[in-house]
């Protein structure tokens, strides 16, 4: 498939989810006691340590996919340490050796269940100045809306976090649903268009060249 082909999201959503406030109001009295895989825990415990080592502002980018969003994150924060997290050892294979740069951002990618990784930090009490989810899977289908990090058990800890959040995605419906799951913990944001010269991850290029638009919302959680 090339880079300017890209199919646009199909959905038997017309708009919001009507369960939302519903299934997120749920989501924020209850208490999540799944239990933490152990390769999750020994995966953040490594990366801890050198969160605790490191002297300056921590950044997460959540669902980082190959990596390429962290490289380029890095390069536009030098003075933090970027975080990539992702649970596909397949998507985290493919780095490209090329972004390990060291001179320009530094950065470590994790291979973790975010269900797991995020109540760690919080735990751990990190505070992250921006965290980044950046064309999280749509999940489209109205059935699967609790697949979505805003309809998820997770998303308290998302909120939790605190940070710049920024979250993009081509489907626009994501982010209205996400900003309104926000709006239920009393954090107001809106949803825009958003456009750059440079896209800083697969996805992104490669709907921008299918002429696919991205929305976002961008909100100070801290």
């Amino acid at each position: 498939m090339s880079d300017a082909n890209s199919r646009s999201i199909v959905s038997n959503q017309a708009g919001i989810h009507e369960k939302l406030d519903e299934i997120v109001n749920k989501h924020l009295s209850a208490e999540f006691k799944k239990p933490i895989a152990a390769h999750t825990q020994a995966a953040f415990d490594e990366v801890n340590e050198k969160v605790k080592a490191f002297n300056g502002p921590l950044i997460l980018d959540s669902c980082c996919g190959v990596g390429e969003s962290t490289a380029n994150l890095a390069k536009l924060h030098p003075d933090a340490l970027v975080v990539g997290i992702d649970k596909s050892s397949h998507r985290l294979d493919k780095h490209d050796v090329q972004y390990k740069q060291s001179d320009s951002g530094q950065y470590i990618l994790v291979q973790a269940d975010l269900n797991d990784f995020w109540r760690l930090a919080v735990a751990a009490n990190w505070q992250p100045s921006h965290h980044y989810l950046l064309y999280p899977n749509p999940w489209p289908k109205s059935k699967h809306i609790q697949r979505r990090w805003h309809g998820a058990a997770i998303f308290p800890y998302i909120v939790k976090l605190g940070g710049l959040l920024e979250v993009r995605s081509n489907w626009d419906i994501y982010v209205k649903e996400f900003a309104r799951a926000l709006e239920l913990t009393s954090h107001i944001c809106e949803v825009q268009p958003y456009h750059n010269d440079d896209a800083i991850t697969p996805f992104e290029r490669k709907y921008w060249a299918s002429g696919q638009q991205s929305h976002r919302l961008v909100i100070d959680l801290t």
